[in-house]
């Protein structure tokens, strides 16, 4: 079959409800990437948005039967957004998975800890080896914002702690709390199949996570608070994850550009003492301690 590759930036506020209008619209399947900082400074201009505004690329595939253009402009009107600028790039046909598991191979977070796709041999047999499949949900370990996550829960954990993953998407924080000694790890998402891809991944690691949709009822304390998301919804959810971190519990904040870091903070800082920021290719990771 022959295929079309429809590529698309937009805002990061606007990719999962644009990624759902794109295959409602008859899209194959839609793909998420961050933008290389001089692409995201390009679409910037582009589109006319403030320098603040996140950025993702989005790749729909097209087959024959779909023109893309109006695969576009259903998507745009569904959605409520104007028409994007976007770019065609035809696509060769190839047995897809066995293109997909050449791109993704393990891929080491830290000393100790590795992610490592089911088809893949660990690399280090007595690391821990989180296996993870890239799927429906958000979070492999191949985007900086989940290894600075991860790397901070290596640090924070020696046994024993409650963990709440507040937006687990594929769960791999929650899982990877539990493989590191976590007594508990509670995972609340939005997206009901990221919940049912975290319970998955967590039965596939042998770990007795926990997840939920964010419309079920949560009534805990734990000693540590993880959420990799986005900076808008973050500094939103700010009283909500301040109150489910204990008094002298930590918290951890990613999904953050740097330069969005300092009015994320602020959200917090009535409940939340922070450290240097972790950064990692534009992206950072604010960590603190619940006062």
């Amino acid at each position: 079959m022959t295929l079309t590759a429809l590529i698309v930036d937009v805002p990061g506020s606007e990719a999962e409800n644009f990624s759902d209008a794109l295959l409602e619209a008859g899209a194959l399947s839609v793909t998420c990437e961050e933008l290389h900082p001089a692409e995201r400074k390009t679409a910037l201009v582009e589109l006319n948005e403030p320098a603040t505004w996140s950025f993702l690329r989005l790749t729909a595939l097209c087959g024959e039967e779909q023109e893309p253009a109006q695969v576009l402009g259903r998507a745009c009107a569904a959605s409520g957004l104007a028409v994007q600028a976007h770019h065609l790039t035809p696509v060769p046909d190839e047995d897809w998975v066995a293109r997909s598991r050449r791109d993704f191979g393990p891929i080491r977070v830290s000393r100790r800890l590795w992610i490592v796709p089911s088809w893949c041999t660990p690399p280090e047999a007595d690391a821990v080896n989180l296996l993870l499949d890239p799927g429906l949900a958000f979070g492999t370990g191949s985007h900086a914002s989940t290894r600075l996550c991860l790397r901070w829960l290596e640090r924070r954990i020696a046994g024993g702690e409650t963990v709440l993953d507040y937006g687990c998407g594929s769960g791999i924080l929650a899982i990877a709390s539990l493989m590191l000694g976590a007594s508990r790890a509670v995972g609340i998402d939005i997206d009901p199949d990221a919940v049912a891809a975290a319970k998955v991944n967590a039965r596939r690691n042998g770990v007795a996570g926990e997840f939920l949709d964010s419309g079920s009822p949560l009534d805990l304390t734990v000693d540590l608070v993880v959420a990799n998301i986005l900076a808008n919804p973050l500094k939103i959810l700010a009283p909500i994850l301040a109150e489910r971190c204990r008094r002298g519990g930590h918290i951890a904040l990613s999904g953050i550009l740097a330069e969005q870091a300092s009015e994320v903070e602020k959200c917090y800082a009535p409940w939340i003492s922070f450290a240097t920021p972790d950064e990692e290719e534009g992206w950072v990771c604010l960590s603190g301690v619940k006062q």
